[in-house]
């Protein structure tokens, strides 16, 4: 399985995903997690706050999206280079 320390429900590690798999897993998510992946599209990674700066949503509806994203293995997160307080996030595309 690799060296990733987050598995899919078929014991796949993060891999990217097909465009088909993006749309069906994004397709039942609210509107809010929609929006996070779409900003996620043009830049990323980007941290909690800078996601909720360029959504314009409050920092509780962008935790709540990209927990929503990450149950579904759209979404993965690492540590920032810059401040290792802080992880950043970015589509798993």
């Amino acid at each position: 399985m690799g060296m990733s320390t987050r598995a899919d429900s078929q014991g796949r590690d993060e891999a990217s995903l097909s465009e088909e798999e993006y749309t069906e897993r994004l397709v039942e998510l609210p509107p809010s997690a929609k929006l996070v992946a779409k900003v996620l599209e043009t830049d990323a990674p980007l941290s909690q706050g800078q996601l909720a700066e360029e959504s314009l949503l409050p920092d509780r509806t962008v935790r709540y999206a990209l927990n929503r994203l990450e149950e579904v293995d759209i979404v993965s997160s690492r540590y920032s280079f810059r401040d290792a307080r802080k992880q950043v996030y970015s589509l798993r595309r």
